[in-house]
């Protein structure tokens, strides 16, 4: 699960690479922008789906196939509209966030127009998490990883042909993101639909249980607006960040991607402790959750320690990776940002499993 996590974080810095080094700072700063505001819109929906993935955990854990498949439909249908409302919210208002949040006049442009080709791959972006999610309920981690693998390749030879041979700009970075996602969907979907027969998949018999929504709600409901509070905080950061001008928000940006990376760990282990206390819950094996807590626990604080060390030594090298030889305030910015940010990770990390836990719960 660690490395879906981080071969889905290759997408966002495949892109910054190539942005960094072919289209410049400006393009680098626009793409950067885009998180919070993309963050934002996704963040209640993963939390509610995070509280059905919980649920699918439980029944398969109980072996009741009937609701776990109940479950599954409730969830597609509910994030297949969800994904198509933030679709038109985000593309109608996009424009008047990036000003609202003080992003320099000169990158405006170049958020809009990377954020709504983005945006049209919500579906599909909701619908691989989704699935993925399905099948780590199910037991199955490995399979949304070989998709992720796939759908990664074709990412980056994407962009290679969109930006540094067709040159089509900043449109191309986002054009190779939608049609790498759609492609990982479509597969999974095969995929599960395939080899888990007994779940009966078809769209057009797919129906929407109230009840199980409301329990998912209520599972997902507190990581939802857990979530939402931190993309807020996000924008609200972002606004200060942008005061300082393009370096800066360049900076920002490529210090954030390393950040993702490093972060990745806490955030994986948080959702295996989930659907691992949720099968066990499941199945009355009670006795194996404080095992399992403390084993994590364990894991992730070597993991933790590791990665601040290497990012604080590591810093420079990391920044230049992004960035043109000319752009040396960008890499001291991010540099700086590193080394105060990094030693923190620990803290992070051990809120993340707690979280976790209790969710699974």
């Amino acid at each position: 699960m660690l490395l879906g996590n981080v071969l889905q974080q290759m997408y966002n810095v495949v892109d910054s690479i190539i942005i960094g080094k072919v289209l410049g700072k400006e393009a680098l700063a626009a793409v950067g922008a885009n998180f919070p505001l993309i963050f934002a819109l996704i963040s209640f929906v993963v939390g509610i789906a995070i509280g059905a993935t919980v649920i699918i955990a439980q029944y398969y854990g109980a072996k009741q196939m009937d609701m776990v498949k109940r479950t599954i439909d409730t969830l597609y249908i509910f994030m297949f509209f969800a994904s198509i409302a933030l679709t038109i919210i985000g593309i109608s208002f996009s424009e008047s966030i990036f000003r609202l949040i003080d992003l320099p006049e000169e990158v405006i442009p170049l958020a809009v127009s990377y954020f709504n080709i983005y945006a049209i791959g919500f579906v599909f972006f909701f619908g691989f998490q989704g699935t993925s999610a399905i099948l780590r309920g199910l037991g199955d981690s490995k399979t949304p990883l070989y998709f992720l693998v796939v759908s990664t390749i074709i990412n980056i030879g994407l962009d290679v042909l969109f930006v540094v041979i067709f040159r089509w700009g900043i449109e191309g970075v986002a054009a190779a993101t939608v049609i790498a996602q759609a492609g990982a969907f479509l597969s999974i979907v095969w995929y599960l639909n395939k080899y888990h027969k007994f779940l009966d998949f078809s769209p057009l018999k797919m129906k929407f249980d109230r009840g199980i929504f409301k329990k998912s709600l209520q599972i997902g409901l507190p990581s939802g607006f857990q979530q939402t509070a931190v993309a807020i905080g996000f924008l609200a950061l972002y606004r200060i960040v942008n005061t300082f001008g393009t370096p800066t928000v360049a900076a920002y940006s490529v210090a954030t991607r390393i950040d993702s990376f490093a972060t990745m760990p806490a955030m994986a282990f948080s959702a295996a402790i989930s659907t691992f206390v949720g099968q066990n819950i499941g199945a009355n094996k009670n006795e194996r959750i404080g095992k399992g807590l403390k084993a994590t626990l364990l894991m992730i604080s070597v993991l933790a320690l590791t990665i601040s060390a290497c990012t604080v030594i590591f810093a420079e090298p990391l920044m230049r990776l992004f960035t043109n030889k000319e752009d040396y305030e960008v890499v001291a910015i991010g540099v700086s940002y590193l080394q105060i940010v990094s030693p923190f990770y620990m803290v992070f990390s051990m809120m993340f499993i707690f979280n976790g836990a209790l969710r699974g719960a």
